[in-house]
């Protein structure tokens, strides 16, 4: 029996911690047949990134038909995309219906604090890529960025999700991390699921190693879809699967900044 499809649109990471590189290893992972289209290069690791060289728009369409032309793919996760004529042009392919599944990360900032995205890319993705989402998932800069709110509290988180679904996704959940003032501990992300707002909680694990974890988790979503699996199994199970990879990561020195996670259990396999 063949393994489902996966398609990432994204930038690749020299590092090895993000990027192409977390969504290829989190679907191979989930046990999911993991395809790409590299958006930009980027000379990074641990610390920051030194630099990016966008994909030539045109070069990512071919990358994306290619792969769609020829594999049975069933769920497509968008990473970071660079230009705005990127985040429009996969907003058109969207609109034809040739991406199913569509899980938006919208990657504008690395952990590191480095922009990966052109300004007027935001608008891009408000206006042209969001309507046609399944899922966007960003994390609270994100959110703030592109709702020009600020996010302090679990209340704005829930506020902020209800509000990206105003602008057109069906569903969408903001990355909560540990936000200021959390006083249970927790990992805590908000989704609107088109209905209501709902919490995924997870122990908040005490780490400098989360390289990926937005990269990976919105993968693992796309990694369930593409499964078969309804939004709410695949949100709970993303969150459980980078719950584990942290843990399993979180006592590794890969680095001198914001390491990487185990996302193949090596940890626990030992």
């Amino acid at each position: 029996m063949n393994p489902p499809v996966a398609l990432t649109i994204a930038g690749s990471d020299s590092g090895g911690g993000a990027g192409i590189q977390a969504d290829l290893k989190t679907f191979a992972a989930l046990r999911v047949f993991g395809t790409s289209a590299i958006t930009a290069l980027t000379a990074q690791n641990t610390v920051g990134v030194r630099g990016v060289h966008a994909t030539p728009t045109e070069f990512v369409v071919a990358q994306i038909a290619a792969v769609l032309d020829d594999l049975p793919v069933a769920a497509v996760k968008t990473g970071m995309l660079a230009t705005a004529a990127t985040v429009r042009a996969v907003a058109d392919l969207a609109a034809q219906g040739r991406l199913p599944h569509l899980v938006v990360d919208p990657v504008m900032v690395s952990s590191s604090g480095d922009r990966l995205l052109e300004p007027a890319a935001e608008t891009a993705y408000r206006d042209r890529l969001f309507p046609h989402a399944a899922l966007v998932t960003p994390n609270l800069r994100e959110a703030e960025a592109l709702l020009g709110v600020t996010i302090r509290s679990r209340a704005d988180q829930h506020d902020a999700a209800r509000a990206l679904g105003d602008l057109g996704a069906a569903a969408a959940v903001v990355k909560g991390g540990h936000p200021a003032g959390d006083p249970d501990g927790a990992a805590v992300d908000v989704v609107w699921d088109g209905k209501e707002t709902y919490e995924l909680r997870a122990p908040w694990v005490d780490t400098p190693n989360n390289h990926g974890t937005g990269c990976s988790f919105a993968s693992a979503i796309a990694a369930h879809l593409a499964q078969g699996d309804d939004l709410r199994t695949a949100l709970t199970g993303a969150k459980a699967f980078v719950t584990r990879t942290v843990t399993g990561g979180a006592a590794w020195r890969l680095g001198a900044g914001h390491g990487p996670l185990d996302h193949f259990g090596w940890t626990t396999a030992r």
